[in-house]
């Protein structure tokens, strides 16, 4: 599952979201906690790839599910947006 976000299908956060065992609403309080500033709904529309996220967003989202695998054992395998993602 490495790559870039353009290499990744729209729903790629969900699989990792899957992967390290959290439901929306866990994985909704991580991203809040890390500065978050979407709904629960929009969170969850995004993993469902029904909105597209800004980079800002993405990044929290893998970097809320990056520090989840960690606390697993594991490493950080979701990527991050690439610089100028939004321009």
């Amino acid at each position: 599952m490495r790559g870039t976000v353009a290499e990744h299908p729209a729903n790629v956060l969900d699989l990792y979201r899957q992967v390290a065992q959290l439901s929306f609403d866990e994985l909704w309080m991580r991203y809040f906690a890390l500065g978050g500033m979407s709904t629960a709904l929009e969170v969850e529309a995004i993993l469902y790839g029904a909105l597209q996220p800004s980079s800002h967003d993405h990044d929290v989202i893998a970097h809320a599910i990056n520090e989840r695998m960690v606390e697993l054992g594991g490493n950080h395998p979701v990527p991050y947006a690439p610089d100028g993602a939004d321009e």
